[in-house]
């Protein structure tokens, strides 16, 4: 049997990437179709920076998870407070992915 050792990256990272990258574009399509009628100063493709902007930050924030885990396979406090720090690192990267890009749109 042939085994392929050209992965290097490995799967769950790939993973916790792409769900953080999905859950930052869930919340910003949140965000970007509830605006009606967009201000004119903001250009008419305003919404391409945010759509960019926040999934990458949410797929850090996963990238930043799946380094937490290291940690939590010790067991006991030491899983709680890793998965805790995961928990709150996701949620600053993807409230500053936010921030970024909506700054000057809808975050004024």
């Amino acid at each position: 049997m042939i085994q392929n050792n050209y992965l290097l990256v490995p799967v769950t990272l790939v993973k916790r990437a792409v769900l953080g990258a999905i859950i930052g574009l869930a919340i910003i399509l949140f965000f970007v179709l509830s605006a009606d009628r967009p201000h004119p100063e903001w250009g008419q493709l305003w919404m391409i920076r945010p759509l960019l902007v926040v999934p990458l930050a949410g797929a850090g924030g996963g990238f930043i998870s799946y380094l937490t885990d290291t940690l939590g396979e010790q067991g006991g406090w030491k899983k709680a407070g890793a998965i805790a720090l995961s928990v709150i690192v996701f949620v600053i990267a993807l409230w500053l992915g936010i921030v970024l890009g909506l700054a000057g749109t809808m975050w004024n």
